[in-house]
Order: structure tokens, then sequence, then C-alpha cells
């Protein structure tokens, strides 16, 4: 085994590919191969496949960390039961709405992911009756985006006519740069009348927040004094 292994060298192979065939622990190759001298031309290929290997370090942890990714996401898909239950979904709409939603006034939700607004919009249909045509909607835009093809896309995608599509608010012009201009711009989803529709939204909210309800009224009432605080005076 151990003249296997100098002759393994000798002809000009890495430790570690010596080791492919003679599998013995590193330290003992190198004690058995410490008087191996290897010609220039060996040495140089040895050095470039180190470089090489060196270089591909990143790379290689780059794909290993995709893979890992995509399998961890696919995993993820097969713990939902499809089709989705009507429940689940009026429930994942409503928790949408609360985090992307008017809180106040008008039934709206705003945000420029196209898989979000098309689901808001199929949500109000399937929640609430309310089909996409009836659905008012309005942009906001950067100043070197196309207004007139951004509404053909948004009112294809999710079914709003174009003529229901409101002024758009174009943002104006800045001396800074900046970075990621959102290439569909965001959109606002308006239903029309829908105040007692977004109250009940909130209704089925506080249904799924029940069990934590009395923690959190417990706990601001005992941090009541934060809500006291005076706002400070306008700089005029």
């Amino acid at each position: 085994v151990k003249q296997k292994a100098i002759s393994l060298r000798e002809n000009g192979l890495s430790y570690r590919e010596i080791q492919k065939q003679v599998p013995v622990a590193k330290s003992t190759l190198s004690l058995w191969l410490k008087e191996v001298r290897l010609t220039p031309a060996q040495r140089k290929r040895l050095y470039t496949k180190q470089i090489n290997i060196l270089s591909r370090g990143p790379q290689s942890q780059r794909e290993r960390r995709k893979r890992e990714v995509e399998k961890i996401i696919t995993d993820a898909e097969n713990e939902i039961d499809i089709p989705i239950s009507n429940e689940t979904i009026r429930l994942f709409g409503a928790a949408l709405y609360w985090a992307e939603g008017s809180k106040t006034h008008h039934f709206s939700v705003v945000n420029s992911d196209p898989y979000l607004i098309l689901f808001m919009v199929h949500w109000f249909e399937s929640a609430f009756g309310i089909p996409p045509i009836n659905l008012k909607a309005s942009l906001n835009i950067y100043p070197q985006q196309n207004e007139k093809q951004l509404k053909k896309f948004w009112s294809d995608l999710a079914g709003i006519p174009i003529n229901n599509f409101r002024k758009s608010f174009i943002k104006p012009r800045s001396k800074g740069y900046k970075k990621n201009t959102l290439y569909y711009g965001t959109i606002r989803i308006t239903v029309p009348k829908g105040t007692d529709m977004r109250l009940r939204t909130f209704g089925w909210i506080q249904a799924a927040l029940q069990d934590i309800n009395p923690h959190i009224k417990s706990t601001q009432d005992r941090w009541k004094r934060l809500s006291d605080t005076q706002r400070p005076p306008i700089n005029l």
C-alpha cells in the first residue's frame, strides 16, 4: 500500500487524488511521501488545480445553498393540502388586508406584487361577490415609466377595465438616484362603497386573534402611560 502511494505521488498526483486509491489518513501519506520530489511540471499542475478549487469554492457554496433553498420550498409546498379550503382563503385574504389594506378609510389594498394583487382581486370576488369589473384602481409610478402601458399591464392581469383607472400619482423627479425601481409601479385596488366590507374583514381578524386578545388588552392596560405621551410641537 505504501509503495502504491509513493508510485502515485511520483506520477504527480495530489494527496486527495491518492487517497481515492489508497484510503489512509493524510498524516500517514505525509509521512510516507515526504521524500518524494515533484517535477516543476507536476508542481504547476497541482498549483493550478488548487487555484481552480479555490475559485470554484464560493460558486459551489452558492449552488449548494440554491439546491437547499429549492428543497426547503418544495417540501413546504407539499405540506399544503390542495385545493385550499374557502375558510383558509378567507382568512388568508383577511391577513393580507390587515397587512396591506386601508385601515380607516375605503376598502382598498396597495402593493406592487402582481401575485398579491391578483390574489386580492380574486379574494374580493370570492369573499364579497365583487367582480373585477366593479373595482377601481390607481397607480403610483415614476416619471420615466409609461403610464399607459402600466395601466394595460394591470388591467390585463387583474381584469379591471382601463376606464376604471383613476388619475395616477407620478412621483416628482429628484436629484438622488433610486435603485430597484418598481417595474410595474404600485397599484391601489379599491372596492367602491366598501366600508361595511372592511369592517367585516376586521371582524374576521378579531375572531382569528381572540385567543391572544386578553393578553394584548392586559398588557396595553399596564402600559397605558405610553399612549399619554404628548406630541412634540411643530417648528414653524
